[in-house]
């Protein structure tokens, strides 16, 4: 892992035993989980979302559940553990390059993760590349109202706390449109606040493949 890897897991396997919101928006709530679905939860952190979608998607379907910090990944295990459900598998990948085969995923969720990717145009061109033909991705993040300054940018512990590596907003939705991802629209829009040294606000968006 190179240093923004390192400083990200390392700050979320410190709070993976802790009793905190980690989340910038509610995904999985936008989301209309069937019976036999595939889904993918992009940063499942504790596990929350993937065992509810678990129970949606039922025997016939499957989660995956990616996350970079061993800490997230052995609370979620346990978590899941307790419900005895057989249709979940976690994996730990950078979100730039997922270790998973193309075209799996009828629903890809994301909540507050993406932004920690300084590769952002990558991360969204796996989100494709893990959807099947009609599948979608509902995500919620994080966008900076002005460019970051590259001295926050460059700085991996800022990056980890979940402001510093966010984009604008005209940034992200060209990444996504950019992956070849269609019918792009933003379900929900909060107003500008303070995070960190900079101005954010948080949305949730849905698309296409």
């Amino acid at each position: 892992m190179n240093n923004y890897s390192s400083s990200i897991a390392n700050r979320y396997d410190k709070l993976s035993g802790q009793d905190c919101c980690l989340s910038c928006g509610g995904a999985f709530s936008l989301t209309r989980i069937r019976a036999g679905d595939t889904c993918i939860d992009l940063g499942c952190g504790k596990g929350h979302d993937v065992i509810r979608m678990a129970l949606l998607a039922g025997d016939k379907g499957f989660v995956y559940g990616v996350d970079i910090s061993d800490g997230m990944m052995k609370t979620a295990a346990e978590q899941a553990g307790k419900f005895g459900l057989e249709n979940i598998r976690f994996i730990k990948s950078e979100l730039e390059n997922i270790h998973l085969d193309d075209d799996i995923a009828d629903v890809i969720i994301s909540n507050c993760t993406i932004n920690h990717s300084l590769e952002q145009d990558k991360v969204w061109k796996e989100v494709a590349r893990l959807l099947k033909p009609g599948g979608y991705f509902v995500v919620s993040d994080i966008y900076a109202t002005e460019p970051v300054p590259e001295k926050f940018r460059s700085d991996p512990a800022m990056v980890a706390e979940c402001w510093a590596g966010a984009e604008t907003k005209d940034q992200y939705l060209e990444h996504i449109r950019g992956a070849g991802l269609k019918k792009v629209e933003i379900l929900e829009e909060s107003k500008p606040y303070e995070k960190g040294q900079i101005k954010v606000a948080s949305f949730t968006i849905k698309g296409f493949l």
